[in-house]
């Protein structure tokens, strides 16, 4: 897929991946979710569901530094600044020839416009905070937060799943 064809699905991602509440058991189910897809493939990620500012679910599994924990925070930043997935921000500047410093001034110690946050948008009330994971290439962590996320829903991930990069 190209750059284009992966903002059009990340858009619907983004439209049809809505939770109809989150409170702190939506958060720890979802983490939890996630982190037992982690485990069961062998990854080695950081897991964080967060509302607004607030932590709600954490994990660090084996093979993590603490920079995959400032991962999480700088793209979970993105989210709350953009609105968007860190991914689909990312290609964004990326097809716009920019970056988040020269377009908006947003230094890279505190944003990263990378693969692995995605807002969670409560239908009828908006954007209430993200789910973010880093350890993978970005391109699979923002899949593994959209995989958890169909799973958590009861959405076919087959239909929402991004293709093959460069495809």
């Amino acid at each position: 897929m190209g750059l284009t064809e992966d903002l059009e699905k990340i858009a619907r991602q983004e439209r049809e991946l809505r939770l109809p509440c989150f409170d702190m058991q939506v958060a720890w189910d979802l983490g939890s979710s996630i982190r037992a897809m982690a485990v069961e493939r062998g990854y080695a990620l950081v897991v964080d569901v967060r509302r607004s500012a607030q932590p709600l679910f954490y994990a660090a599994l084996g093979g993590t530094t603490p920079d995959n924990a400032e991962w999480v925070r700088r793209k979970s930043n993105v989210v709350a600044r953009f609105h968007r997935s860190s991914y689909a921000v990312g290609m964004t500047l990326r097809l716009k020839g920019t970056t988040l410093l020269d377009r908006y001034g947003l230094a890279v110690a505190d944003y990263a416009a990378d693969g692995g946050s995605f807002p969670l948008v409560v239908e009828n009330a908006g954007i209430v905070g993200s789910v973010t994971v880093s350890g993978l290439p970005q391109r699979d962590d923002h899949d593994l937060v959209v995989e958890a996320l169909c799973a958590h829903l009861g959405r076919d991930f087959a239909a929402l799943r991004l293709g093959p990069e460069g495809a």
